[in-house]
């Protein structure tokens, strides 16, 4: 059997990760365990992840990637709600646990905080600006609303509900709430 190698070896680990992450979250999540299901050893892995918060941050960006997707629903409302409706049910699938296992091991591990926030990046602030070019275009919102501060607050509002009520999703009326009462007139030309 030939070894792997290069780009193949990376995503058969990262694979095995992800299989991993989701069979057993991050708490169950091993060098050992990843090495054994890639075919590969240990050293192999932290040649590529110094250490399991890397690797377990990047196997969770490989499945949210996996499910990520713009909506185009025509109006900038439909496409508002798919997003947060889609947040609402990522945070109360089996991935959004594995997402709040990684948020709640941050306590005892900063550098998997560190890893957390770098990932995030942008915030998925690229999907929340595609469906506000779209809405520029059509125009339902002012160009000045395409800044990634003002593109997230229906996100950030959505997240905001999810750690003051403690649960891992919201009712719809509240992601209706959000998008009728505080995004649409924040972006609207009439708003």
């Amino acid at each position: 059997m030939k070894r792997k190698r290069g780009a193949t070896l990376e995503e058969a680990i990262l694979r095995a990760a992800a299989d991993e992450l989701t069979e057993s979250g991050y708490a169950g999540l091993t060098m050992d365990k990843v090495a054994r299901r890639a075919g590969t050893n240990k050293n192999a892995i932290y040649r590529r992840w110094p250490n399991r918060a890397a690797l377990g941050v990047a196997a969770y960006k490989l499945l949210a990637t996996e499910e990520a997707r713009v909506p185009d629903t025509g109006e900038l409302r439909g496409d508002v709600l798919e997003l947060l409706r889609g947040a609402n049910r990522h945070w109360a699938s089996p991935l959004g646990e594995i997402l709040r296992g990684l948020l709640a091991a941050t306590g005892d591990e900063p550098e998997l905080l560190a890893r957390l926030q770098e990932s995030a990046g942008d915030a998925g602030s690229a999907m929340w600006l595609t469906i506000l070019e779209r809405a520029v275009a059509r125009g339902e919102a002012t160009p000045e609303s395409l800044h990634p501060r003002v593109a997230t607050v229906a996100i950030a509002l959505l997240r905001n509900e999810f750690v003051t009520r403690g649960h891992p999703s919201a009712p719809d009326e509240v992601l209706v709430e959000i998008v009728d009462r505080v995004y649409l007139p924040l972006v609207s030309p009439h708003g």
